[in-house]
């Protein structure tokens, strides 16, 4: 599948859970990851990316609403500027630069950093929010595949916890969450 493809499908289930959040209130819930609320998942994917395109891409997506009155609107804004960048044929002659991981083609870039964040961040808002997380068992089993080979780098980077054991039986969703340490079973 083509980045474009997988950010769209990626994405669309993550606006999804956006839309499905009922009222503010539902955004202050504790999501699982720790010190973050509902609403901090959505300020998170908004706030990191947006420089991380511009700096090493010279890439800037459309501005949109503030995520504290209105995180829906801001997710929506940046995700569709993100889904137009990936279905630009330009794009893919585009390359991103950056001082950790050297230069990538932009929809690789897209791919690896962005919407695998996305997914597993669609997971912590899922769950913020009670509602399912709808996430492919295939797509996530492939993640975690390419994950593991990664672990010492990704723990050492910080934005990983401990990983929790799960037990045999668990399903792709949970092994994959439990890798990155959250912890599937609590509700």
């Amino acid at each position: 599948m083509d980045a474009a493809q997988e950010y769209r499908d990626i994405a669309a289930r993550f606006t999804e859970l956006v839309e499905g959040v009922p009222d503010d209130a539902t955004w202050e819930r504790r999501s699982p990851v720790p010190e973050w609320t509902a609403r901090d998942v959505v300020a998170h994917l908004v706030g990191w990316f947006p420089p991380f395109l511009a700096g090493g891409a010279g890439v800037h997506l459309p501005a949109g609403p503030d995520v504290g009155t209105d995180p829906a609107g801001a997710w929506r804004t940046m995700s569709d500027g993100v889904q137009a960048l990936l279905d630009d044929p330009a794009t893919a002659q585009r390359q991103l630069v950056n001082p950790h991981i050297g230069t990538v083609p932009l929809p690789e870039a897209v791919a690896r950093f962005f919407t695998t964040d996305v997914l597993m961040h669609s997971w912590d808002l899922a769950r913020a929010t009670g509602q399912d997380h709808g996430l492919d068992p295939d797509r996530c089993a492939a993640i975690l595949e390419g994950m593991r080979p990664l672990d010492e780098m990704l723990r050492a980077s910080g934005q990983f916890g401990a990983e929790v054991e799960v037990g045999p039986d668990a399903d792709p969703v949970s092994r994959l969450m439990a890798f990155v340490g959250r912890d599937p079973r609590d509700a």
